[in-house]
Parts: C-alpha cells; structure tokens; sequence
C-alpha cells in the first residue's frame, strides 16, 4: 500500500479525507500541530477497522527540521496539504499570522518535498482567491484578486507551485474551495472549532440551542442584502481530493478544479433552510461584522465533473441533518 501524508489531517476538512484514503487502502500519515486540530479525530479514526494504516506525527510547516525528519522517515508516494488557517475576518486583524503560517510555511514544505523528490501534491486553496466576483459562477480562469490576506496568501501559494512545475516539474493539483459544511455520515467526526468559522454549522448550533447563533453579515447588494456563497459537503469534498489524487498519480499533469455546487445561497437563506428543516426560529444576536468580506461568489464546478469525475453528491439538506447528527453527539466538539 501507498504511503501518503497529509497536513492538517486532525482538521475539519483533513480529517474527513483521511478517512476517505484510509477506507481506500492508502497507509496515511498526519502531520499536524494542533494549533487549530483535534488529535481526538486522529484517535477516532485509529480506532476504526479500515483497509489503511493511520500514524500521527506533531510537527509544524515552519520547522523545518520536524518536516525532514517526517520525510526520511517515510517513504511518500504523495502529499496531500491542508495545515492552513482560514478565517477571513481574522486574516484582516492579523495578517502576518496568515502570511507566516500559510504562505512559508507552505513554502518550506514544497522545498523539503522537491529537495526529498516528492512530487505528488494537492494543495488546499480557496475560491477567496478571486476576490469580488461580478458574473458568477466563477470559472477557474477568471481574474484573481483577493480582499483579505487569507486570500492573498493562499494565492502566493498558487504561484509557487506554478514557478516550481515551471522549473523543477513539480506536479500539483490546486483546489480551489468554496463554503463547506456537513459531518460524517457515521458522526464520528465533524467540525468541532469553537467558535466555528462556517455560517451551517452555526446556524444548526444556534438552532439547536448549543450555542447563541451571531450574524456577523454586513449589508451587501444582493437581493436580500447579505452575501451569497456557494457550499459544498464535506464528504464531497474529501472525495475531490481523493479523485484529484489519483488523477495527478495516474496522468503526471498539474491543474486547477474549483470545488462548489454551482449554486449561490445567501446568508439568510441558509438560516431559512435551517429552521425549515428543524422547524425552530433561530434567536439572531447581532455580532461583530466580518471584515474583508465580498458580496457574492459560486461556481463553475463543470472542469472538475469533466477531469476528475466529481460533482458534489450531498444536498444542502443532507449536510444540515449530517450537523444535526454530529452535534447531538458532540455538541461541544470533541472531548478528552
């Protein structure tokens, strides 16, 4: 069996394609500080009966000595990189954190794999990248121009990998995503930031009377003036990945796929949905409005069904019922 790491594994997104990848024969190792993962995702998974083997190694994409030694310890047919931080609203108060963490640290860890000849890499990026859209849905040629330094700094990343395929044939695969949301089907893990940065599953915590649900939307141009995104399952999204992985093994060519439904619904939309389905109104406590913000964007997903086979499978209301059931377990997250 093939063995793959991925960063940022005992994260949301991460740790739902690890366990993807383990249910798929892949020996998978997750580097990870747990700055902003949960190592009881790790332990969970471990404890399930899969076809792959699960380790787990605490290092940091800014040492550098932690990286090699992970590196030479294993031997990696492939990456896959998640270790980021991706709060928008924090990326404005705090932008050298973002450029730090993000961009260098991204950048050592494409170093230490093109110096270990490890060329199989699927980064983690963000529709943030292209900025105010006009016309969506968004295709992945259009004009890219950030509003906040989470966007930014993903974007450097991007460009990165298209001056090191350039000079060293460094192949990747940059997906660019849009809003998730969802938790395993099984609802053995979910998202257990506290506060969450995903409008879904605060909306389902508010309406669940976990947690007090905060509208922190500004006022924007769009027919019930708040901001238009477009979301996607996380289930399907760990999909994407493994699709996009095996399709970079397979055909050696480095590409761009946006992950998103095709479809834009506003914040108020998605609170509707919520209460809808859980047949509650949700209690709205004004909060403190997100900066670096943008009125609209969803997308083009059409390349990724075409290339890699993948079109999001799990509807809205599949991942709010997902939500439901990840927090009647655990609805303060994960516990120690």
């Amino acid at each position: 069996m093939k063995n793959i790491l991925i960063t940022g594994g005992a994260g949301y997104i991460g740790s739902h394609t690890v366990k993807l990848f383990l249910e798929n024969g892949y020996n998978v190792v997750v580097f990870d500080n747990l700055s902003r993962g949960f190592f009881q995702a790790i332990k969970i998974l471990q404890d399930q009966k899969t076809k792959g083997k699960l380790e787990f190694v605490n290092g940091d994409t800014l040492d550098k000595t932690s990286m090699e030694r992970v590196l030479n310890q294993y031997s990696f047919e492939g990456v896959i990189h998640f270790a980021a931080m991706l709060s928008v609203n924090e990326s404005m108060e705090n932008p050298g954190l973002y450029f730090t963490n993000n961009t260098v640290g991204s950048l050592n860890l494409i170093e230490a794999l093109n110096k270990n000849n490890i060329k199989n890499f699927i980064f983690s990026s963000t529709c943030a990248t292209y900025g105010n859209v006009e016309n969506p849905p968004v295709k992945e040629d259009h004009q890219q121009s950030p509003t906040n330094p989470y966007g930014e700094s993903k974007l450097f990343i991007e460009k990165i990998l298209k001056w090191y395929g350039i000079i060293f044939n460094f192949k990747y695969i940059i997906l660019r995503y849009f809003n998730v949301c969802g938790a395993d089907k099984d609802g053995l893990i979910g998202d257990s930031k506290k506060p969450s940065p995903h409008l879904v599953q605060n909306a389902v915590r508010g309406a669940m009377n976990i947690e007090p649900f905060k509208f922190t939307c500004g006022q924007f141009p769009t027919p019930d003036g708040s901001s238009i995104r477009d979301y996607v399952d996380v289930e399907d999204m760990a999909k994407a990945h493994l699709l996009a992985y095996q399709y970079l093994v397979k055909n050696q060519r480095s590409d761009v796929f946006n992950l998103g439904n095709g479809k834009g619904w506003s914040v108020k939309e998605i609170i509707h949905e919520v209460e809808k389905l859980f047949q509650t109104k949700i209690i709205i406590h004004a909060g403190k409005i997100r900066q670096g913000e943008y009125a609209q964007i969803y997308a083009d997903p059409s390349k990724a069904k075409r290339i890699l086979g993948w079109s999001p499978e799990k509807t809205l209301t599949d991942s709010i019922l997902s939500l439901k059931k990840w927090y009647e377990k655990h609805p303060h997250g994960y516990e120690n």
